[in-house]
């Protein structure tokens, strides 16, 4: 027997090879696309959760607006109550009550204050 490979040995030889190859291409073009899906779906979770990030900041910046527009609103009112009921107390404070206390009863009613 000789040492050199027959010919059908070589083509054997050279088939495999080229089975071997394309399935090492088969297997790059597999793992590229894998992690072309796994980089846009990673990309996609991202847009989402800025997106939703975005939107909670707004309703939570919506929410405290109104929470400090509401709190300026209480604090002049509480500010004019104060300094009503500081008049109260002050000289004739007592007259002036009664003055705003007209508006709130009906001018063709008689009142009766009793001293």
């Amino acid at each position: 027997m000789s040492r050199h490979p027959s010919k059908s040995n070589l083509s054997q030889e050279r088939y495999l090879a080229s089975v071997t190859e394309d399935n090492y291409k088969d297997q790059e073009y597999f793992l590229y696309y894998f992690f072309v899906v796994i980089k846009l779906c990673f990309s996609v979770l991202a847009i989402v959760s800025i997106l939703k990030l975005g939107y909670s900041s707004k309703v939570r910046l919506t929410r405290l607006r109104e929470i400090q527009d509401s709190f300026f609103y209480e604090k002049s009112r509480f500010s004019d109550l104060s300094s009503r009921f500081d008049h109260l107390f002050s000289f004739e404070g007592e007259q002036r009550f009664m003055k705003d206390q007209d508006q709130m009863i009906s001018r063709d009613i008689i009142r009766v204050i009793w001293r």
